[in-house]
């Protein structure tokens, strides 16, 4: 590779990481302020009600994620990736900020629920089209021998993304007071992610477009061709999904309200763990999609798979028996190695499944569906399945088999390592 594209492809790829931090850190701070939020925005009759409710909203949010993949993805396929990811850029940031300075219920009655819901299914669309447009970008730039490197950093933006979201949650739990939190405190991590939304458009404007791009662009398919062409690898990454977005929000967003209600932690406590793992998955990815790159993905994806088989259920029981905060941080950093096993060689598994032509669009809406149907209400499924059967257990059973069906998936799949990319 010439040292003068190297150079102009290095902006474009760390344009596309930072991006990717900011996307997911607007998106993944509802998740972990959903209390604060429940208060702002939901009647308070009853806390469990408002709490589910607004579990609800950030549930059907994922909802707008397959449209999103599919007009933004379809956009990133015909005009290029690099329009897709400016006007991602620009959604999230504009729905971040806006969620920052919504009145509350208190203040405008039924009007605030339904104006964070429209700002949450706006972030949703925004997200649906990122994710495929910008995994299909970074394995277009990879190297020969490093598209699990390469795609792998994906994954860690959204680790970071998240993480950076825990910490500043962490940081305000730990030095504002709760009334000071219910009152303002919660509008402050999403102003910021607004505002940073213009660093994201700043940086997008200046990528370049993929090499692998340019030779398909504007080539047509007629759609039976395409429908025969996506059928088998769509169905592929949706039931390959489901392990991955349903351990990423039951263990990630789900668990630090797990630990306050059933382990006894503090909000401060509960966070700081969630952020140690966020942590170690971001050291562990980039690692684990490297070795991918030589001994094939399917080894580690299944190994994911057969350690949270194995320990979701005793873990979860040893969490809420000894209520200890140090165990629920081992805790956390075990489920993190298996979704870091899972994260290094995904990315690139799901965008080596689709030819130029449809990937960024059809990674996106399959992936999108499985994030929508099965991750995006797993916190909500979460909390209803502990309610309905009074046990704090339930939702081990909702892990254990989306664990189970991912295995059945990736046993049976290629192995897409050392295949090329068409």
């Amino acid at each position: 590779m010439h040292e003068r594209t190297v150079k102009r492809r290095r902006p474009a790829f760390l344009g596309v990481l930072l991006c990717n931090i900011l996307e997911w850190y607007d998106f993944v701070i509802y998740g972990l302020l959903a209390v604060y939020l429940a208060g702002a925005f939901f009647p308070q009759q009853s806390d469990t009600v408002a709490l589910l409710a607004t579990l609800a909203v950030f549930g059907v949010s994922f909802v707008m994620r397959p449209l999103g993949g599919l007009i933004l993805g379809g956009l990133g396929d015909r005009k290029g990736r690099k329009p897709g990811l400016v006007i991602t850029a620009g959604l999230m940031g504009a729905a971040t900020f806006a969620i920052g300075i919504l009145p509350t219920f208190e203040a405008i009655g039924l009007v605030a629920p339904i104006l964070l819901l429209l700002a949450r299914l706006v972030q949703g669309f925004s997200a649906g089209g990122e994710w495929g447009i910008a995994n299909a970008f970074l394995l277009e730039v990879s190297p020969e021998g490093r598209r699990g490197f390469s795609t792998s950093f994906l994954s860690v933006t959204v680790a970071v993304g998240s993480g950076l979201a825990s910490a500043v949650a962490a940081i305000l739990v730990s030095t504002l007071s709760p009334e000071s939190l219910k009152d303002w405190g919660w509008r402050v991590p999403f102003l910021i992610g607004g505002s940073l939304g213009i660093v994201a458009l700043w940086l997008r404007t200046g990528m370049v477009e993929t090499p692998v791009y340019g030779p398909v662009a504007g080539r047509a398919t007629s759609t039976a061709e395409v429908l025969r062409l996506i059928r088998r690898p769509s169905l592929t990454v949706i039931g390959f999904t489901m392990h991955w977005t349903v351990c990423y929000y039951i263990f990630l967003v789900y668990m630090p309200l797990f630990a306050q209600r059933h382990a006894g932690l503090s909000a401060a406590q509960a966070t700081w763990s969630n952020t140690l793992a966020l942590v170690a998955i971001i050291l562990l990815v980039p690692l684990i999609g490297r070795l991918s790159d030589r001994f094939g993905r399917r080894p580690f994806l299944l190994c994911s798979c057969l350690l949270v088989l194995m320990m979701v259920i005793p873990a979860m029981w040893m969490i809420v028996a000894l209520r200890s905060f140090p165990l629920v941080v081992s805790m956390q950093l075990l489920f993190a190695v298996a979704i870091a096993l899972y994260s290094g060689p995904a990315p690139a598994v799901i965008a080596e499944l689709f030819a130029t032509p449809d990937r960024s669009r059809w990674s996106a809406v399959s992936y999108a569906i499985a994030a929508a149907v099965f991750g995006g209400f797993a916190p909500f499924i979460a909390v209803w399945l502990t309610t309905a059967l009074d046990s704090p257990l339930a939702p081990a059973g909702y892990v254990v088999a989306a664990a189970a069906t991912s295995l059945l998936v990736v046993w049976n799949m290629p192995e897409t390592a050392h295949r090329p990319i068409s």
